[in-house]
């Protein structure tokens, strides 16, 4: 079964963050986050945007008896991690694992990847440009804030041999302070991930962006200049959990639910859009 919940407001985020949590019952959630009504347990899963909210809605439609999964809903890409911390949501469905180790790292935070779900196809937009070749000395990028999204936009350029960065670096740590060739003599502004799409509309020659995002202007992955191919799947979109109930019941259907069959055969046909391909096979 599948429902929607509130949309989480910062100010309640805050409230919550200063309180204190009650303890885990069950090690699935606690009393915030864990309805139960004849004998039917619901997970709080916390996401944005579709096919994100499209899969997990899937997701409630398959997941085994006995549980159905409540979307909480949220405005941007820092509550969603938040209200999991804060024991809010039992699980989140927003991101990829790079960018949850930096939340944790700065947030001293418990959060653990759990099910790679899928892949979405990144890649740079440009108002001006219609291929790579085009592309001229000097030229305005627009990429992420983000130390991770800045990175997933830093390695995509690096495939295209648009510029070179240190071989010492992570790459999924990388950023413009790490460029260690630029024969385009790029200059680079930041720009927070929900700005992106609107950075293209200003004109700026080379923007990264999301599918979900630049679908905004109506364009899709087919509409880009350059397109990442991550074929190791680093940053694919993933289910991620707290430390504390990720063995519990309650995630283990989730998971179970969100790697199915029905979720499979509904990524796989967005493949055929070239908008995203699935992170899991079946049965893994």
């Amino acid at each position: 079964m599948f429902k929607k919940g509130l949309l989480l407001g910062s100010t309640a985020l805050l409230l919550a963050a200063c309180g204190t949590a009650d303890e885990s019952t069950d090690g699935a959630s606690n009393e915030v986050t864990e309805e139960t009504t004849e004998e039917t347990v619901t997970i709080k899963v916390a996401s944005h945007l579709p096919p994100m909210t499209d899969v997990l809605e899937i997701a409630g439609d398959v997941i085994e008896d006995g549980y159905e999964i409540e979307l909480v809903e949220v405005s941007d890409n820092i509550q969603y991690n938040e209200a999991l911390l804060n024991e809010e949501v039992d699980a989140n469905f927003a991101q990829h694992e790079p960018f949850m180790e930096v939340f944790n790292q700065e947030r001293d935070g418990n959060l653990v990847a759990l099910q790679p779900i899928y892949n979405a196809v990144v890649g740079f937009y440009s108002p001006v440009y219609d291929s790579v070749e085009d592309i001229e000395d000097g030229a305005e990028v627009a990429v992420p804030s983000d130390p991770t999204n800045e990175a997933r936009a830093l390695v995509t350029l690096e495939e295209h041999e648009l510029i070179t960065l240190d071989p010492e670096v992570n790459k999924t740590e990388a950023s413009v302070d790490d460029v260690s060739e630029n024969p385009y003599n790029l200059t680079f502004t930041n720009i927070d991930l929900l700005n992106l799409t609107a950075a293209y509309e200003d004109g700026v020659e080379l923007v990264f962006n999301y599918p979900t995002y630049i679908a905004a202007v109506d364009l899709t992955p087919e509409d880009a200049v350059i397109l990442q191919a991550d074929e190791e799947n680093m940053f694919a979109q993933t289910l991620v959990a707290r430390e504390d109930n990720q063995d519990s019941d309650a995630i283990q259907a989730l998971v179970d639910a969100m790697a199915s069959q029905e979720v499979y055969d509904f990524l796989d046909g967005l493949a055929e859009n070239g908008h995203l391909r699935p992170a899991f096979e079946l049965g893994e």
